[in-house]
């Protein structure tokens, strides 16, 4: 690993662990992606993570706390990283291809079929409440069962 990757995993690590320390699942290869979509049934809350600031301030803390504040939990959690895990994200972006990349973002995904996505001009200039909010009736909207 040359000085440059090591530095960046260094900084974005506690990025990362923002979401998995809250039960999301890394993809960090195209071939995970590919065998989540392939085996994940019902809902998928999917969170393309980002380094910018709006995915520090906004959309990391708004899927959590949507998280807390809905009785409709996703049956799966997963997040690619934009910018660091480039195959895995653009894998990810694949199966919802009608959608520009956007990073940060957010989709979810009921049986592998994109329900609800949340680009970054819907993340960016909202508050974090408004983009919980957001999630959490697309979670509700969507909810497996």
């Amino acid at each position: 690993m040359n000085a440059y990757e090591e530095y960046m995993k260094g900084i974005v690590g506690p990025m990362r662990e923002e979401l998995t320390s809250n039960g999301f699942t890394e993809l960090t290869t195209a071939e995970e992606v590919n065998r989540h979509m392939s085996e994940a049934k019902g809902t998928s809350l999917v969170v393309i993570n980002s380094i910018c600031g709006c995915a520090a301030g906004l959309a990391r803390p708004a899927v959590i706390e949507a998280l807390d504040a809905t009785a409709h939990k996703p049956d799966h959690l997963v997040t690619v990283f934009a910018g660091q895990d480039k195959e895995a994200t653009a894998q990810m972006r694949n199966y919802f291809e009608d959608t520009p990349p956007s990073s940060p973002s957010i989709a979810v995904l009921k049986d592998g079929e994109l329900a609800a996505f949340i680009p970054r001009e819907q993340i960016e200039g909202y508050t974090m409440e408004d983009v919980r909010d957001k999630l959490r009736f697309a979670l509700e909207e969507n909810a497996s069962g």
